[in-house]
Parts: C-alpha cells; structure tokens; sequence
C-alpha cells in the first residue's frame, strides 16, 4: 500500500519523537541516572524505584490535563497550537538535560519529568490527528506504519551516541563517562526537532468543532455531558478501561526494562547493543502487526499481543543470564510496536471524528493513569523485596485483566 503525503509528514513524527523514547527513556538516561546516583550512595534498587516514581508523577501531570486540554482542542485552532507547545517543551527540556551536572542527581530527575511531560503532552494531540490525515480503511497500516518509522529512526541517533561512548571508552575521543550521555541528549533534542517540521507544517485539522466563545468553559460543559452520556459510547469506555490496564504493563516494560538488565548484572554497553536490535526486530514486526489486524481484525491482534506480554514477564521472573535478557528483549519487540499501534488505530475507528481530540484526550489520561500504577507498583515491590524480578513479574495481573475486559468490548461496527 502506497502512502500520501499527508500520510507520510504525519508518520514521521515517530520517527523523529521515538528518538527520545530510545535514547533517553529506554536507555542512556536510565543507565547515566543509576550511575550518577549510585555514586552520591544511593543503591541500585532505590535508583530503580525512584526512577519509576518520577515516570509516575510525569504521567500523574498529563493524566489531568489530556482531557480538558483534548476537549479544547476539538475547537479549530487549538490542535496544532497544543501540540506545538508540547513539542517545545520536550525538545527544550530534553537540551536541557544535557547541561545538568551529573552530581544533581534529584535535578536529573525533575528535567527528565519535564521532558516526559513534552512527548506525552505532544503525542495527545499527534495521535488525534490521526483521524485528520487518512479513513477507516488504512487506519491500521498508517498507525502501524508511524510505530515502524519510529523504531528505525530512532536507532540512527542512537547509533551515532553509542559510537561516541564507545569510542571515548577506548580513548579515541576525549570524554568521560558523564559527558558522553549529555551529548547523546542534546543529539535526541536536535533530531526530534528536526523531523517534526513535516508534521508542523504539513498536518492540518479536518475534522473538528466551530470556533465558540470562552472555549475553556464550554470545554468543561462538553466533558460533564459525555461522561452524563457515557452509554453512548459504551464500547469506547469500556476498551478504554482494558486499555488502562493493558496498556499499564507496555508502558512500565519499556520504561523499567533497562533498569531491570542493568540490576540483573548485564554490562551497559550489553544493554544498549541488546535494545538496538529489538529495534531492528519491531520495524518489521509492527508492519506485519499492520497487515494481519487488516486481515484478522484489530481487537484480535491485541488479544495475541496481551498473551504475548504475560509470557514475556512470566520468562522475566526467572532470568538470570545475559542471553535471558536477549530472549526477553526481542520478543518484546516483536509485539510492542503492533500493540500500541492497533490499539491507537483501534480507538480511532471507535469514536466520533470531529470530537477527535477530546476522546483521545480520554485516551491519553487512561493510558497515563495507568502508566502511575504500573512504575509505582515495579517501584514498591523491588523496595519491598529487594528483588527486582518480582517487580516485574507483578505486571502480568494487569494484562489478564485488560485482557478479560477486552471481551466485553462489542462496537456496532464489527469491521473493527
């Protein structure tokens, strides 16, 4: 299938804002903050779990505003101002970070909440133009097509920083090993600013509501009456109450995953090579997801991927070599990108177009809610315990009972 333009610019933003996602969420930050950490006397495990309480407030912050804001921006004008300014706070705080001296390890951790605020906050308003840019029809394959984008582009970057902390650990170039992280922040800012001009200047609003006095109020009014009428979008509140808890253990994986490689024992360096193949692995896997949900249907495919996920984290428990943590990061990759992406793709076809923006602005606070849970729940386990194996392994309640809810979802249109 062959992709327009508009298609295309929009996609794109994958590729440019899963740059931050590789390098500073999934990877390089978790091993610099637990570094640098450690080296002010903090242990590993207490590292862990404060790292997964600052993703925990981040996505507290976005889960109260998704909403309002998402319903304000169903008015024309307001869409593309919101996401601009999420977009700058996440590039500009992402450069940031770079500056920061490694021996402020509790302001590591507020910069790194801004920048989490940023891509969480723009990709409300990327994910609602979803429905702006292409039908029905291709939903799935765009959807999946950006998550593919996302995985190969961000892998260029990554790239590049993981030659310079190589190559100053050889001795080659002459930096130690707090600057080379900071580089690697300041590589993914300019990246991601970059490949989001497309979608800033190409990407317009189609479908959306007349512009209306005092937006805001009216807004609040729009809220009070989807939630009075909530049984008129049953099959879109009950997915979104699956997707709170599936949704919930995507997240904390890809966010804790290095945490949890880097308290198995497995060598940072390891770490990044092992992460940048599972990259490699989920572009294809998620075009592939894109093509079975055409032919097997969306609701389906997210079935496999829960199934998918409570082995993945059943296998977690009991790792505890280097090539376990191999197994375990490519077959996430096989279903990570093809989850998320179906489930946008999915929702997209469930609710009504011109209120875009407010219904994924209801997406976006469950998947963040959730997304408080899920670290926090890592966090309090691994301090209890001690062990970070039986964090992980709490995950797998929160994919059976997205899965069971997932059921009783039964929309009037069946092609879905």
């Amino acid at each position: 299938m062959k992709f327009t333009k508009l298609e295309k610019s929009w996609a794109l933003y994958d590729w440019a804002n899963s740059a931050y996602t590789m390098t500073v969420t999934t990877t390089v930050f978790p091993l610099y903050f637990k570094a640098a950490a450690e080296e002010m006397g903090v242990t590993a495990s207490q590292s862990t779990a404060y790292l997964g309480f600052a993703n925990s407030i981040a996505s507290i912050f976005i889960a109260l505003l998704a909403p309002i804001l998402g319903t304000i921006a169903d008015y024309f004008g307001f869409k593309k101002r919101f996401f601009m300014i999420f977009l700058a706070m996440g590039v500009t705080a992402n450069l940031v970070l770079g500056f920061v001296p490694e021996s402020q390890w509790f302001l590591l951790l507020f910069i790194y909440i801004l920048t989490a605020i940023g891509f969480s906050g723009s990709n409300i308003f990327y994910d609602a133009f979803l429905v702006d840019v292409t039908d029905d029809s291709r939903m799935d394959r765009v959807s999946t097509f950006g998550y593919a984008l996302g995985y190969i582009g961000s892998t260029i970057p990554f790239i590049i920083a993981m030659a310079i902390i190589l190559l100053s650990q050889s001795g080659i170039l002459p930096f130690d090993g707090y600057t080379t992280p900071k580089i690697a922040f300041v590589l993914t800012a300019v990246w991601w600013l970059a490949f989001s001009l497309p979608m800033a200047t190409q990407v317009r609003q189609v479908y959306g509501l007349s512009p209306v006095k005092n937006p805001v109020i009216q807004s609040l009014k729009r809220l009070a009456t989807t939630f009075k009428n909530i049984r008129l979008h049953k099959p879109t509140f009950i997915f979104l109450l699956a997707y709170f808890f599936y949704i919930d253990g995507v997240d904390t994986i890809i966010k804790m995953a290095t945490s949890y490689g880097y308290d198995l024992g497995v060598d940072s360096n390891m770490l990044l090579i092992i992460l940048l193949v599972t990259q490699f692995v989920a572009f294809p896997a998620a075009l592939i997801f894109g093509q079975l949900a055409e032919r097997f249907k969306g609701k389906k495919m997210i079935y496999v991927a829960i199934i998918a996920y409570t082995l993945i984290c059943i296998y977690a428990f009991f790792m505890k070599t280097t090539f376990d943590f191999w197994i375990l990061a490519i077959s996430v990759g096989m279903v990570q990108g093809g989850i998320q992406a179906i489930s946008r793709s999915y929702f997209a076809k469930l609710i009504p177009k011109h209120r875009a923006n407010e219904f994924f602005g209801f997406f976006n606070i469950f998947g963040k809610f959730a997304a408080i849970m899920g670290p926090g729940l890592v966090g309090y386990v691994t301090l209890v315990t001690g062990k970070s194996n039986y964090g992980v392994l709490s995950i797998v309640v929160l994919f059976i009972i997205g899965g069971l809810i997932l059921t009783q979802v039964k929309p009037e249109d069946h092609s879905v």
